[in-house]
């Protein structure tokens, strides 16, 4: 397993975070070059306009990814991590669920959120339940698709994306956290 990030760092956001956002992995150009999570690139870039709609800012949430080291093609493009890198990465993610202990949990991909039916089962889909709140180990849980420009592009328009992050903002004021962000 590669452990270029901390299980706790102040690059991924507050420790005390009760929203923690779980992408795919370190984008080349992002998060493997910067060291913070959906950073430096198109994606965080996406990423910040996303959450800023819903009033949410980097400082009151964690951010991590399902692995922890970028997976690249031969000709050094991102690819998708194997399921081989998600099972040795696994465990390092529920250590920081279980630190971290947020009441919401959103996940960004698809990626994220099958990494997360490996640490206690849920019968979710992103293509049926992006969007929607839903419970899982004690937590409220928020599928999202990425915010990476492909996705944009081709399965989640930015609009639809927008009102998908409304339903992060249900969920916090469902348990009325913006009192404590």
């Amino acid at each position: 397993m590669c452990a270029r990030q901390a299980v706790l760092s102040d690059l991924n956001g507050s420790p005390s975070a009760r929203i923690m956002f779980i992408a795919e992995a370190p984008g080349r150009c992002g998060g493997d070059r910067t060291r913070t999570p959906l950073s430096g690139d198109a994606s965080g870039a996406n990423f910040t306009r996303y959450i800023r709609s819903i009033n949410l800012s980097r400082d009151r949430i964690f951010i991590t990814n399902t692995v922890l080291c970028n997976p690249r093609k031969e000709s050094g493009a991102n690819r998708k991590p194997s399921q081989v890198e998600i099972n040795n990465c696994s465990d390092f993610l529920t250590r920081q669920l279980d630190i971290i202990n947020p009441a919401i949990v959103v996940t960004l991909g698809r990626v994220a959120l099958e990494a997360l039916r490996r640490i206690q089962y849920h019968p979710l889909t992103l293509n049926k339940d992006a969007g929607q709140i839903h419970e899982w180990r004690t937590r409220l849980l928020v599928p999202l698709y990425h915010p990476s420009p492909q996705v944009l592009a081709s399965h989640r328009r930015e609009q639809a994306q927008l009102e998908d992050y409304k339903a992060v903002r249900q969920a916090i004021e469902q348990l009325q956290l913006y009192r404590t962000l």
